[in-house]
């Protein structure tokens, strides 16, 4: 921090400090005026922004202001992202966009074409579909991919088994309305027209049963997912249940049975950055009340590890 603030005058500088941040911004490119164009991942992924920000004033403002582009490029790429899936054939339109991207644009289709499924009765035909899709997916895989491609099919693969299951299951319940409980426990992601969105018109939102969470658009990087379980399934319940509330969560477990990467992976799905700390004997009131300030302030969620 001090030395992000003793820097002013050089803001490539603060490049190292970025990924302190930020959840995945590792760089950002500056232009030779200065003016920053778009930023990269640990990984080495490139999103390009909506605009330049310019490294004007106090550090503090000029870093809001990144933090504010970020925002918009992600939900204005998802915007690109899900207008492109609609014209382009699949394989095709998996390998032109970031992973993330990709993650979203698949959840929002996902969501859209089980919907019309369940009105128009057709859950099994649609349970063809989405395994003729992953079967292409996986055509794609025995292919000549780059090391990123690869991190983001495989993360696909991973969302659409699930999407899959699902639907095969819904099928065998037979469920008949878009209301009925085992559609409206599912996480949903919608794009919708709002507001609220940050840039454009249109915003994408996640709704599980009655909870309904502004997609967070933080810039997660190409990363793996979590393999969905019914167990995930539940905590993910019992969690944006409690966010709903404006409550926390306390996973319950032995170690090792992935309470915190569950956390961190609902966290994925909403996209929000999410810091991990592991918490000691001299932790005290005054030290969580700085933590939570910054919470408040910054909109991230945390996660207190072996907290008792």
């Amino acid at each position: 921090l001090l030395e992000i603030l003793s820097q002013t005058k050089d803001p490539r500088a603060v490049q190292p400090h970025l990924r302190k941040c930020f959840e995945a911004v590792d760089r950002v490119t500056f232009e030779e005026d200065l003016a920053m164009t778009s930023m990269w991942s640990g990984e080495g992924e490139n999103v390009v922004w909506d605009g330049k920000v310019y490294p004007e004033g106090n550090v503090e403002f000029w870093l809001t202001d990144v933090e504010r582009m970020m925002r918009m490029s992600i939900n204005t790429q998802i915007g690109y992202s899900v207008d492109d899936y609609a014209k382009e054939s699949r394989p095709v339109w998996v390998l032109k966009w970031p992973g993330q991207i990709i993650l979203a644009c698949d959840q929002i289709y996902w969501t859209r074409e089980t919907e019309e499924a369940i009105k128009k009765l057709q859950l099994k035909d649609y349970h063809e579909k989405c395994h003729q899709q992953l079967l292409d997916v996986t055509k794609l895989v025995r292919t000549d991919l780059s090391k990123m491609q690869r991190v983001s099919l495989g993360a696909l693969v991973t969302l659409d088994v699930h999407g899959r299951d699902v639907v095969e299951n819904l099928h065998k319940v037979g469920v008949q309305s878009t209301r009925d409980f085992e559609w409206s426990a599912q996480l949903r992601y919608y794009w919708e027209k709002s507001s609220e969105g940050f840039s454009g018109d249109y915003g994408s939102f996640v709704v599980q049963v009655e909870n309904r969470f502004r997609y967070g658009c933080e810039y997660l990087g190409n990363s793996m997912r979590l393999v969905v379980t019914p167990l995930t399934d539940r905590i993910y319940l019992t969690l944006t249940g409690a966010l709903g509330m404006a409550l926390g969560g306390a996973p319950a477990g032995p170690a090792g049975t992935g309470k915190t990467e569950t956390t961190k992976d609902l966290a994925k799905a909403l996209s929000r950055q999410c810091v991990v700390f592991n918490c000691g004997d001299n932790l005290d009131y005054k030290f969580m009340g700085k933590f939570f300030k910054g919470l408040a302030q910054c909109g991230a969620w945390a996660c207190f590890d072996e907290f008792n």
